[in-house]
Protein backbone atom coordinates (compact mmCIF):
# COMPACT_ATOMS: atom_id res chain seq x y z
CA UNK A 1 0.00 0.00 0.00
CA UNK A 2 1.29 3.43 -0.96
CA UNK A 3 1.89 5.26 2.33
CA UNK A 4 1.48 8.61 0.56
CA UNK A 5 -2.06 7.70 -0.53
CA UNK A 6 -3.51 7.29 2.96
CA UNK A 7 -4.91 9.81 5.43
CA UNK A 8 -5.67 9.82 9.15
CA UNK A 9 -9.34 10.05 10.16
CA UNK A 10 -10.06 12.37 13.08
CA UNK A 11 -10.68 11.02 16.57
CA UNK A 12 -13.86 11.94 18.40
CA UNK A 13 -13.83 14.11 21.48
CA UNK A 14 -15.61 13.00 24.62
CA UNK A 15 -17.80 11.89 26.03
CA UNK A 16 -18.64 8.72 24.08
CA UNK A 17 -22.35 8.99 23.28
CA UNK A 18 -24.27 5.96 22.00
CA UNK A 19 -27.86 6.95 21.30
CA UNK A 20 -31.06 4.97 20.62
CA UNK A 21 -32.01 4.28 17.01
CA UNK A 22 -34.85 2.65 15.11
CA UNK A 23 -33.36 -0.70 14.16
CA UNK A 24 -33.99 -2.62 10.98
CA UNK A 25 -33.69 -6.43 11.18
CA UNK A 26 -33.49 -8.94 8.35
CA UNK A 27 -35.46 -12.15 8.75
CA UNK A 28 -33.41 -14.88 10.43
CA UNK A 29 -32.97 -16.93 7.24
CA UNK A 30 -31.33 -13.98 5.43
CA UNK A 31 -28.92 -12.75 8.09
CA UNK A 32 -25.31 -13.06 6.95
CA UNK A 33 -26.24 -14.64 3.60
CA UNK A 34 -25.90 -13.75 -0.07
CA UNK A 35 -29.69 -13.64 -0.22
CA UNK A 36 -29.70 -11.02 2.50
CA UNK A 37 -26.96 -9.03 0.80
CA UNK A 38 -29.24 -8.55 -2.21
CA UNK A 39 -31.05 -5.92 -0.16
CA UNK A 40 -27.94 -3.71 -0.40
CA UNK A 41 -26.90 -4.57 -3.96
CA UNK A 42 -26.31 -2.19 -6.87
CA UNK A 43 -28.00 0.07 -7.88
CA UNK A 44 -27.66 1.52 -4.42
CA UNK A 45 -30.17 4.33 -4.90
CA UNK A 46 -32.88 1.64 -5.12
CA UNK A 47 -32.03 0.20 -1.69
CA UNK A 48 -34.60 2.31 0.24
CA UNK A 49 -37.45 1.08 -1.99
CA UNK A 50 -36.08 -2.47 -1.89
CA UNK A 51 -35.96 -2.44 1.92
CA UNK A 52 -39.50 -1.06 2.09
CA UNK A 53 -40.66 -3.91 -0.15
CA UNK A 54 -38.86 -6.47 2.03
CA UNK A 55 -40.59 -5.04 5.11
CA UNK A 56 -43.97 -5.37 3.36
CA UNK A 57 -43.17 -8.99 2.45
CA UNK A 58 -42.01 -9.89 5.95
CA UNK A 59 -38.36 -10.36 4.92
CA UNK A 60 -37.30 -7.52 7.24
CA UNK A 61 -38.73 -5.74 10.27
CA UNK A 62 -38.46 -2.01 11.00
CA UNK A 63 -38.77 -1.04 14.68
CA UNK A 64 -41.04 1.87 15.57
CA UNK A 65 -39.44 2.59 18.94
CA UNK A 66 -35.84 3.86 19.14
CA UNK A 67 -33.66 1.68 21.38
CA UNK A 68 -30.10 1.13 22.45
CA UNK A 69 -29.32 -2.56 22.01
CA UNK A 70 -27.17 -5.06 23.86
CA UNK A 71 -26.18 -7.60 21.21
CA UNK A 72 -24.50 -10.90 21.99
CA UNK A 73 -23.29 -13.28 19.30
CA UNK A 74 -21.57 -16.63 19.62
CA UNK A 75 -19.62 -18.39 16.90
CA UNK A 76 -17.30 -21.40 17.14
CA UNK A 77 -17.51 -21.33 20.92
CA UNK A 78 -16.56 -17.63 21.22
CA UNK A 79 -19.06 -15.11 22.59
CA UNK A 80 -18.87 -11.36 22.02
CA UNK A 81 -21.28 -8.90 23.60
CA UNK A 82 -21.58 -5.17 23.09
CA UNK A 83 -23.79 -2.10 23.16
CA UNK A 84 -25.11 -1.12 19.73
CA UNK A 85 -26.26 2.42 19.17
CA UNK A 86 -25.99 5.54 17.03
CA UNK A 87 -22.58 7.02 17.82
CA UNK A 88 -22.56 10.82 18.10
CA UNK A 89 -20.10 12.11 15.48
CA UNK A 90 -20.48 15.82 16.05
CA UNK A 91 -17.36 16.54 18.11
CA UNK A 92 -13.97 15.69 16.61
CA UNK A 93 -10.85 16.48 18.59
CA UNK A 94 -9.16 19.86 18.43
CA UNK A 95 -5.38 20.30 18.79
CA UNK A 96 -4.32 19.38 22.30
CA UNK A 97 -7.65 17.76 23.12
CA UNK A 98 -7.90 14.18 24.37
CA UNK A 99 -9.73 11.81 22.04
CA UNK A 100 -12.24 9.26 23.28
CA UNK A 101 -13.04 7.31 20.09
CA UNK A 102 -9.68 6.56 18.53
CA UNK A 103 -8.79 5.28 15.06
CA UNK A 104 -5.54 3.31 14.98
CA UNK A 105 -5.06 3.01 11.21
CA UNK A 106 -5.09 5.39 8.29
CA UNK A 107 -7.53 5.07 5.38
CA UNK A 108 -7.56 5.25 1.60
CA UNK A 109 -9.56 8.32 0.49
CA UNK A 110 -10.83 6.56 -2.64
CA UNK A 111 -12.34 3.77 -0.53
CA UNK A 112 -13.91 6.34 1.79
CA UNK A 113 -15.34 8.15 -1.26
CA UNK A 114 -17.04 4.96 -2.41
CA UNK A 115 -18.49 4.14 1.01
CA UNK A 116 -19.74 7.70 1.45
CA UNK A 117 -21.49 7.56 -1.93
CA UNK A 118 -22.93 4.10 -1.30
CA UNK A 119 -24.25 4.82 2.21
CA UNK A 120 -25.70 8.12 1.07
CA UNK A 121 -27.61 6.43 -1.74
CA UNK A 122 -28.74 3.49 0.40
CA UNK A 123 -29.79 5.77 3.28
CA UNK A 124 -28.67 2.90 5.45
CA UNK A 125 -25.86 1.92 7.79
CA UNK A 126 -25.99 -1.86 7.30
CA UNK A 127 -23.41 -2.95 9.90
CA UNK A 128 -21.93 -1.37 13.03
CA UNK A 129 -18.30 -0.41 13.24
CA UNK A 130 -16.69 -2.27 16.15
CA UNK A 131 -15.27 -0.34 19.11
CA UNK A 132 -13.26 -1.93 21.94
CA UNK A 133 -12.98 -0.48 25.44
CA UNK A 134 -12.54 -1.52 29.04
CA UNK A 135 -15.97 -0.90 30.53
CA UNK A 136 -16.19 0.88 33.88
CA UNK A 137 -17.63 -1.20 36.69
CA UNK A 138 -20.99 0.66 36.81
CA UNK A 139 -21.62 -0.07 33.13
CA UNK A 140 -20.66 -3.72 33.49
CA UNK A 141 -23.07 -4.02 36.42
CA UNK A 142 -25.92 -2.39 34.48
CA UNK A 143 -25.47 -4.70 31.51
CA UNK A 144 -25.25 -7.78 33.76
CA UNK A 145 -28.74 -6.89 34.99
CA UNK A 146 -29.94 -6.55 31.39
CA UNK A 147 -28.72 -9.98 30.28
CA UNK A 148 -30.30 -11.56 33.34
CA UNK A 149 -33.65 -10.92 31.66
CA UNK A 150 -35.11 -12.54 28.53
CA UNK A 151 -33.77 -11.25 25.19
CA UNK A 152 -36.03 -9.48 22.70
CA UNK A 153 -34.31 -11.34 19.86
CA UNK A 154 -32.84 -14.84 19.91
CA UNK A 155 -31.95 -16.73 16.74
CA UNK A 156 -29.43 -18.86 14.90
CA UNK A 157 -28.45 -17.45 11.52
CA UNK A 158 -27.48 -19.56 8.46
CA UNK A 159 -23.75 -18.92 9.06
CA UNK A 160 -23.94 -20.64 12.45
CA UNK A 161 -23.84 -17.56 14.66
CA UNK A 162 -26.19 -17.61 17.64
CA UNK A 163 -27.61 -14.17 18.48
CA UNK A 164 -29.33 -12.72 21.51
CA UNK A 165 -30.27 -9.05 21.73
CA UNK A 166 -31.95 -6.88 24.37
CA UNK A 167 -33.61 -3.54 23.56
CA UNK A 168 -32.90 -0.78 26.10
CA UNK A 169 -35.71 1.76 25.94
CA UNK A 170 -36.46 2.75 29.56
CA UNK A 171 -35.36 6.40 30.01
CA UNK A 172 -33.79 5.92 33.44
CA UNK A 173 -31.72 2.95 32.23
CA UNK A 174 -30.59 4.88 29.14
CA UNK A 175 -29.56 7.81 31.33
CA UNK A 176 -27.55 5.52 33.61
CA UNK A 177 -25.81 3.92 30.63
CA UNK A 178 -24.96 7.35 29.23
CA UNK A 179 -23.52 8.43 32.58
CA UNK A 180 -21.45 5.24 32.83
CA UNK A 181 -19.97 5.90 29.36
CA UNK A 182 -18.83 9.44 30.11
CA UNK A 183 -15.29 8.53 31.14
CA UNK A 184 -14.56 5.70 28.73
CA UNK A 185 -12.14 5.66 25.78
CA UNK A 186 -12.72 3.32 22.85
CA UNK A 187 -10.51 2.01 20.06
CA UNK A 188 -11.93 1.51 16.58
CA UNK A 189 -11.37 -2.22 16.20
CA UNK A 190 -12.99 -2.69 12.79
CA UNK A 191 -14.50 -0.30 10.27
CA UNK A 192 -12.01 2.54 9.83
CA UNK A 193 -13.14 3.34 6.29
CA UNK A 194 -16.83 3.28 7.28
CA UNK A 195 -16.03 5.52 10.24
CA UNK A 196 -14.27 8.00 7.93
CA UNK A 197 -17.31 7.88 5.62
CA UNK A 198 -19.55 8.57 8.64
CA UNK A 199 -17.51 11.70 9.39
CA UNK A 200 -17.73 12.84 5.76
CA UNK A 201 -21.53 12.41 5.71
CA UNK A 202 -21.84 14.23 9.03
CA UNK A 203 -19.80 17.15 7.68
CA UNK A 204 -21.80 17.24 4.45
CA UNK A 205 -25.29 17.05 5.97
CA UNK A 206 -24.71 18.93 9.22
CA UNK A 207 -24.47 18.02 12.85
CA UNK A 208 -28.17 18.07 13.79
CA UNK A 209 -29.71 15.56 11.40
CA UNK A 210 -29.61 11.76 11.00
CA UNK A 211 -26.14 11.71 9.44
CA UNK A 212 -24.69 13.16 12.64
CA UNK A 213 -24.59 9.59 13.98
CA UNK A 214 -23.08 6.32 12.86
CA UNK A 215 -23.99 2.77 13.82
CA UNK A 216 -21.44 1.34 16.26
CA UNK A 217 -21.01 -1.62 18.60
CA UNK A 218 -19.03 -1.03 21.80
CA UNK A 219 -17.44 -4.25 23.10
CA UNK A 220 -16.06 -4.64 26.62
CA UNK A 221 -12.55 -6.05 26.17
CA UNK A 222 -12.52 -7.30 29.75
CA UNK A 223 -15.86 -9.13 29.59
CA UNK A 224 -16.19 -10.67 26.11
CA UNK A 225 -13.11 -9.53 24.18
CA UNK A 226 -12.73 -9.72 20.45
CA UNK A 227 -9.85 -11.95 19.38
CA UNK A 228 -6.93 -9.79 18.28
CA UNK A 229 -4.95 -11.70 15.66
CA UNK A 230 -1.90 -10.96 13.54
CA UNK A 231 -1.99 -9.95 9.88
CA UNK A 232 1.00 -11.43 8.07
CA UNK A 233 2.65 -10.16 4.88
CA UNK A 234 3.77 -11.63 1.59
CA UNK A 235 6.40 -9.38 0.00
CA UNK A 236 5.86 -10.29 -3.62
CA UNK A 237 8.92 -10.81 -5.76
CA UNK A 238 11.29 -10.12 -2.87
CA UNK A 239 13.91 -12.74 -2.04
CA UNK A 240 14.72 -13.39 1.61
CA UNK A 241 18.38 -12.27 1.31
CA UNK A 242 17.13 -8.81 0.27
CA UNK A 243 15.12 -8.48 3.49
CA UNK A 244 18.01 -9.82 5.58
CA UNK A 245 20.40 -7.29 4.02
CA UNK A 246 17.91 -4.48 4.76
CA UNK A 247 17.57 -5.62 8.39
CA UNK A 248 21.33 -5.78 8.89
CA UNK A 249 21.77 -2.36 7.28
CA UNK A 250 19.44 -1.04 9.99
CA UNK A 251 21.53 -2.68 12.71
CA UNK A 252 18.86 -5.25 13.55
CA UNK A 253 19.88 -8.68 14.87
CA UNK A 254 19.18 -11.39 12.26
CA UNK A 255 19.46 -15.12 12.88
CA UNK A 256 19.31 -17.71 10.10
CA UNK A 257 18.05 -21.26 10.50
CA UNK A 258 15.50 -23.79 9.38
CA UNK A 259 11.87 -22.86 8.91
CA UNK A 260 10.99 -24.93 11.96
CA UNK A 261 13.50 -22.98 14.04
CA UNK A 262 12.23 -19.69 12.68
CA UNK A 263 8.60 -20.50 13.47
CA UNK A 264 9.59 -21.57 16.98
CA UNK A 265 11.33 -18.20 17.47
CA UNK A 266 8.22 -16.12 16.62
CA UNK A 267 7.13 -14.06 19.64
CA UNK A 268 6.38 -10.48 20.64
CA UNK A 269 9.98 -9.35 20.06
CA UNK A 270 10.61 -11.29 16.84
CA UNK A 271 9.36 -11.28 13.25
CA UNK A 272 9.95 -14.28 11.01
CA UNK A 273 11.10 -14.28 7.37
CA UNK A 274 10.81 -17.26 5.05
CA UNK A 275 10.81 -17.91 1.32
CA UNK A 276 10.93 -21.12 -0.68
CA UNK A 277 14.58 -21.79 0.14
CA UNK A 278 15.59 -20.02 3.35
CA UNK A 279 14.32 -18.79 6.73
CA UNK A 280 15.48 -16.25 9.30
CA UNK A 281 14.17 -14.23 12.20
CA UNK A 282 14.72 -10.61 13.16
CA UNK A 283 14.88 -9.19 16.66
CA UNK A 284 12.61 -6.22 17.35
CA UNK A 285 14.23 -3.39 19.36
CA UNK A 286 12.86 -2.68 22.83
CA UNK A 287 9.97 -0.25 22.81
CA UNK A 288 9.04 -1.00 19.19
CA UNK A 289 6.33 -3.18 17.64
CA UNK A 290 7.23 -5.72 14.97
CA UNK A 291 4.68 -4.40 12.47
CA UNK A 292 6.04 -0.89 12.95
CA UNK A 293 9.65 -2.01 12.38
CA UNK A 294 8.55 -3.78 9.19
CA UNK A 295 6.68 -0.84 7.69
CA UNK A 296 8.59 2.17 9.02
CA UNK A 297 12.09 0.71 8.71
CA UNK A 298 12.48 -2.44 6.60
CA UNK A 299 10.11 -1.63 3.76
CA UNK A 300 11.57 1.86 3.09
CA UNK A 301 15.10 0.38 2.94
CA UNK A 302 13.86 -2.27 0.51
CA UNK A 303 12.12 0.41 -1.57
CA UNK A 304 15.34 2.42 -1.88
CA UNK A 305 17.38 -0.65 -2.80
CA UNK A 306 14.83 -1.76 -5.43
CA UNK A 307 13.90 1.77 -6.62
CA UNK A 308 10.27 0.93 -5.91
CA UNK A 309 8.14 -0.09 -2.96
CA UNK A 310 7.53 -3.86 -2.89
CA UNK A 311 3.96 -5.08 -3.28
CA UNK A 312 2.62 -6.69 -0.12
CA UNK A 313 -0.32 -9.03 0.39
CA UNK A 314 -2.04 -9.00 3.79
CA UNK A 315 -2.88 -12.49 5.06
CA UNK A 316 -4.80 -13.44 8.19
CA UNK A 317 -3.46 -16.99 8.42
CA UNK A 318 0.20 -17.95 8.72
CA UNK A 319 -0.56 -21.00 6.57
CA UNK A 320 -1.52 -18.71 3.68
CA UNK A 321 1.75 -16.80 3.95
CA UNK A 322 3.80 -20.01 4.11
CA UNK A 323 1.95 -21.45 1.11
CA UNK A 324 2.79 -18.31 -0.87
CA UNK A 325 6.45 -18.63 0.10
CA UNK A 326 6.49 -22.29 -0.97
CA UNK A 327 4.92 -21.30 -4.29
CA UNK A 328 7.79 -18.89 -4.93
CA UNK A 329 5.72 -15.71 -4.68
CA UNK A 330 8.29 -13.95 -2.51
CA UNK A 331 9.16 -13.64 1.17
CA UNK A 332 6.57 -14.32 3.85
CA UNK A 333 6.82 -12.11 6.93
CA UNK A 334 5.10 -13.59 9.98
CA UNK A 335 4.20 -11.07 12.67
CA UNK A 336 3.16 -11.51 16.31
CA UNK A 337 -0.36 -10.55 17.34
CA UNK A 338 -0.72 -7.30 19.25
CA UNK A 339 -2.40 -6.68 22.59
CA UNK A 340 -5.06 -4.00 23.02
CA UNK A 341 -2.85 -2.11 25.48
CA UNK A 342 -0.01 -2.06 22.94
CA UNK A 343 -2.30 -0.47 20.36
CA UNK A 344 -3.58 2.07 22.88
CA UNK A 345 0.03 2.82 23.87
CA UNK A 346 0.89 3.73 20.27
CA UNK A 347 -2.12 6.04 20.10
CA UNK A 348 -1.21 7.59 23.44
CA UNK A 349 2.15 8.52 21.93
CA UNK A 350 0.43 10.41 19.13
CA UNK A 351 1.06 7.84 16.38
CA UNK A 352 -1.02 5.43 14.32
CA UNK A 353 -0.23 1.86 13.35
CA UNK A 354 0.54 0.87 9.77
CA UNK A 355 -2.42 -0.27 7.70
CA UNK A 356 -3.70 -3.81 8.35
CA UNK A 357 -1.74 -4.10 11.59
CA UNK A 358 -4.56 -5.75 13.50
CA UNK A 359 -7.37 -8.23 12.92
CA UNK A 360 -10.22 -8.13 15.42
CA UNK A 361 -12.48 -11.17 15.17
CA UNK A 362 -15.19 -12.42 15.01
CA UNK A 363 -17.52 -9.89 13.43
CA UNK A 364 -21.30 -10.18 13.74
CA UNK A 365 -23.30 -11.33 10.74
CA UNK A 366 -24.86 -8.51 8.75
CA UNK A 367 -28.58 -8.02 9.18
CA UNK A 368 -29.23 -8.46 12.90
CA UNK A 369 -29.13 -4.73 13.67
CA UNK A 370 -29.02 -2.10 10.93
CA UNK A 371 -29.72 1.64 11.02
CA UNK A 372 -31.84 3.25 8.30
CA UNK A 373 -31.05 6.95 8.03
CA UNK A 374 -34.48 8.54 8.35
CA UNK A 375 -35.57 12.03 7.41
CA UNK A 376 -35.35 13.00 11.07
CA UNK A 377 -33.13 11.94 13.97
CA UNK A 378 -33.81 8.62 15.74
CA UNK A 379 -34.28 10.26 19.09
CA UNK A 380 -33.91 13.75 20.59
CA UNK A 381 -30.34 14.97 21.11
Amino acid sequence: MDESAVVSPAALAGPVRLLPFRALHLSADRIGTAAGARAFAHPHDQVPDRIAEWVRRGLAVQDETPALWLHEYTTRGMTVRGLVGALDLTRTVRPGERGTVLPHERVLPAHVDELERRMGQMQLQPAPILLAHRAPAPLRSLLADVIAGPPCVELDDPTGQHHRAWALTEPDLLARVAAALEGTRALIADGHHRYAAYLRLCATHGGSGPWSRGLAMLVDHEDTPLFLGAVHRMLRGVALPEVVDAARALGLVVTSGSRQQALAALDRRVLVLTDRDESAWVGVPAGRLAVDVLHRDLVPVLARARSQRPDADHLHAAEQALAGADAGLGTAVLLPALELDEVMGVLGGGSLLPEKATSFQPKPSVGVLMRPVHAGPDAPN
